[in-house]
């Protein structure tokens, strides 16, 4: 069987600062924003700094930093891989980045048809395992 291909991952420069706010801050979590103040930027939080609603999509971790996106915000993302990157300029106004004199920036692509096919597929078997629990 095929690896499923990550709904999100990020770039070598996204792990270094990852690290570097993670050294300086503790264990760290990511929610992709909808909009709003802050744009659409990915925000980087301390662990437990935000609250995840029961309608957030967990999409994975980047580098043991759980990260998760809104369901709305997610209903129009679902058939793109996330890219995070880091780029210069400032952070959300929330966000462990802002200060650094860089900031994390959402890029993406979309998913090949076998790959889509995939994600469908486990999804489809994740919905049968929650009925028949």
């Amino acid at each position: 069987m095929q690896a499923l291909v990550p709904r999100v991952t990020a770039t070598k420069a996204a792990l270094a600062l990852l690290a570097e706010l993670r050294d300086r801050h503790g264990p760290l979590m990511f929610f992709q924003s909808g909009g709003c103040c802050d744009g659409s930027s990915p925000m980087c939080y301390a662990a437990g700094e935000f609250q995840v609603g029961e309608e957030d999509v967990y999409l994975g971790n980047l580098d043991g930093v759980p990260f998760y996106i809104g369901a709305e915000q997610f209903a129009y993302w679902q058939h793109t891989q996330l890219i995070i990157d880091v780029v210069p300029g400032m952070g959300g106004m929330f966000s462990l980045d802002n200060g650094t004199g860089r900031r994390f920036l959402t890029r993406s692509r979309l998913y090949t048809e076998e790959e889509a096919e995939r994600l469908e597929a486990r999804r489809r078997a994740g919905d049968v395992a929650r009925e028949g629990s």
